[in-house]
């Protein structure tokens, strides 16, 4: 804990754009929701003392799949694969756009304060703004329509915006600052991705953007919608009350 608040202090510029960044996602996603709640004629609070407990919990339940992540072949090890937009994605779906940005950060917050930073917050911010971009999308789209067909289009929609974003968002600010904090040449980074993939050509970020990110992307995105939709009929009656898939 020591040593996050120091962390804190040696980037505190970057952790107060972190915190603003956070707050304009979250501006974004209650105005949104409360747009389809007027749409759908809801006249219930955004947030309600049982629904601050569930969110919670299903950040918990995130903050414990983030530490399991791991690599795979074709991308270079300090990229990781990891299931905590799971229980986000659920929580989501039942409790709004909203929710879902409160539960992506507390995630964040929660593994900064079990397992620290080991990029001054810099892969921190991109997993939050990722995430972002994958359950923000798709819980907009369920919040207007709360039904099985606008689900499965929510999920494809979050999937794909995640993997462009991510992709383009990793090719213009991850990989160039990942150079800078390391002291690393980009080149060598990028040398890291055509090592394991052949499909990396030396020197091109976009190739190694396109073949070790957006894949990463992809089966996160396919793997976290296909379980969702599989698990939240069930899940449903027991984590909310109204509308379900």
């Amino acid at each position: 804990m020591n040593e996050l608040f120091q962390n804190v202090a040696e980037n505190a510029m970057y952790v107060l754009s972190f915190l603003v960044i956070i707050v304009v996602i979250f501006m974004a996603a209650v105005l949104l929701e409360k747009a389809a709640r007027k749409k759908n004629g809801v006249k219930e609070p955004i947030f309600s003392t049982r629904k601050v407990a569930m969110i919670g919990m299903f950040s918990a339940v995130a903050m414990l799949l983030h530490l399991f992540d791991f690599s795979l072949p074709f991308a270079p090890p300090f990229y990781k694969l990891d299931f905590s937009e799971l229980p986000i994605l659920v929580g989501t779906f039942a409790f709004g756009p909203a929710a879902g940005v409160m539960m992506e950060f507390i995630k964040i917050l929660l593994k900064l304060c079990v397992k620290g930073t080991s990029t001054a917050f810099v892969g921190d911010l991109a997993n939050f703004v990722i995430g972002c971009s994958f359950i923000l999308p798709a819980s907009v789209l369920y919040a207007f329509r709360k039904n099985k067909k606008t689900a499965i289009i929510a999920c494809i929609t979050g999937t794909l915006i995640m993997t462009v974003f991510g992709t383009a968002f990793n090719a213009v600010y991850l990989l160039p600052a990942f150079s800078r904090l390391y002291g690393l040449p980009l080149e060598n980074l990028l040398a890291m991705g055509s090592e394991v993939n052949p499909w990396v050509q030396e020197g091109s970020i976009v190739s190694f953007v396109v073949a070790c990110v957006a894949p990463l992307n992809l089966i996160k995105g396919i793997s976290v919608s296909v379980v969702t939709m599989l698990i939240y009929k069930p899940l449903s009656p027991v984590i909310k009350t109204g509308h379900r898939i």
